[in-house]
């Protein structure tokens, strides 16, 4: 496991030919669907191959006026925009930006849609109250959630309002989608024929082994067909979906209670939150996450001070010493988005490996980026 690579550690790895196999999957949903695609910077906003990612897509998703302004200047066209909740300081700029724009609330349409310019489409956000998220954390769709307008206080479309819109799905298959489609048809059905399109947010995971695309594109031409609508589909995580992983240094193994601990130099707290707040467990190369006959056991520790910055053991078939590279695989989508720099942590590096096999390192960060965020 020793590092004889050039790439420095730690260091999130993209691998272009994988983000490009993604890339022809997700334009031929769209060509064969007749539907939009666009990238939700949520769950993938590393800029630097937006280059690639614009010969298949043409738009983007944000959430933020910071989102609005890379959508601008690095995507190079207006923004589908939909904040939870718009900062009045910070509307004028984004609706300037935007091509759509989506309100969370039928209270923020009307502190706002007076500022809406006339080329500017607007949606609202509704519940259709199913998704098949287990997770509670990540779950949007309950009636108390904070996220979308119920059926019950939407009996007709404001006027201005040409769209609707929902997100409730994560890493999801084609069947989960047709049956919020179901729920939102049940629901919002006496709208859906009043609207011009219908943005079904993020979570398609078409990209993943085993996606049945047929069945995503029948369904998708089928609402379109029934409603005479425009579809507008946002994944993150498809476009980055096993494209590059996360690689690290062991930098000491600490055996504490009969435990043995390998603390890498990285974080979960910091670099990868989802590990401790879905919970989510990651892949690690030539590990395995039941115990093995003959293998040792390791707990997989962070490098901040946080107590539980660490991941229950994995079995490794070789003893891990100081200095032995674990690498994280598929840590491109809802990761690099997430990161910190709690305790001043070093972030990791971002590089790419090109079509012809050699790395290129595309960021290092350092002590400024880490004061610069604080004052």
């Amino acid at each position: 496991m020793k590092n004889t690579s050039d790439i420095p550690s730690p260091c999130f790895v993209l691998e272009e030919e994988k983000l490009i196999h993604n890339l022809e999957i997700i334009n031929r949903v769209q060509g064969e669907a007749d539907v939009s695609i666009i990238l939700a910077f949520k769950g993938f906003s590393m800029w630097s191959v937006f280059p690639i990612i614009k010969d298949y897509v043409n738009g983007a998703t944000a959430s933020s006026l910071n989102e609005v302004l890379l959508c601008e200047e690095f995507m190079r066209t207006k923004a589908h925009t939909y904040c939870v909740a718009y900062d009045p300081t910070e509307f004028r700029e984004i609706v300037q930006k935007s091509s759509h724009i989506t309100f969370n609330s039928i209270g923020q349409y009307h502190q706002f849609v007076d500022q809406v310019p006339e080329n500017v489409t607007i949606g609202l956000r509704v519940n259709p109250e199913w998704s098949d998220v287990e997770t509670e954390l990540y779950n949007p769709s309950s009636p108390q959630s904070r996220l979308g307008i119920l059926a019950n206080d939407l009996s007709e479309l404001p006027e201005r309002v040409e769209g609707l819109h929902f997100h409730v799905l994560c890493e999801s298959d084609s069947k989960s989608l047709e049956k919020v489609l179901e729920s939102l048809v049940e629901k919002f059905g006496h709208l859906l024929n009043e609207v011009k399109w219908v943005n079904m947010g993020g979570g398609h995971l078409m990209t993943s082994e085993g996606y049945d695309l047929d069945h995503l594109v029948s369904i998708l031409r089928k609402f379109k067909q029934d409603h005479g609508v425009q579809v507008i589909l946002e994944p993150g995580s498809a476009f980055a979906w096993e494209t590059g992983n996360l690689e690290t240094t062991i930098l000491d193994v600490v055996d504490n209670g009969g435990v043995k601990t390998a603390i890498i130099d990285a974080s979960f707290t910091c670099h990868m939150p989802d590990c401790l707040e879905m919970p989510y467990r990651p892949t690690i190369s030539r590990a395995s996450e039941a115990e093995q006959e003959d293998w040792e056991p390791y707990r997989i520790g962070g490098v901040s001070c946080l107590a539980g910055d660490y991941l229950e053991a994995y079995w490794f078939e070789e003893e891990l010493k100081v200095g032995d590279r674990l690498i994280f695989e598929d840590m491109m989508h809802y990761t690099i988005v997430k990161t910190t720099m709690f305790n001043g942590v070093k972030h990791p590096s971002i590089g790419i490996k090109r079509l012809n096999g050699k790395f290129e390192l595309i960021r290092e960060f350092g002590y400024a980026d880490y004061r610069d965020r604080l004052s």
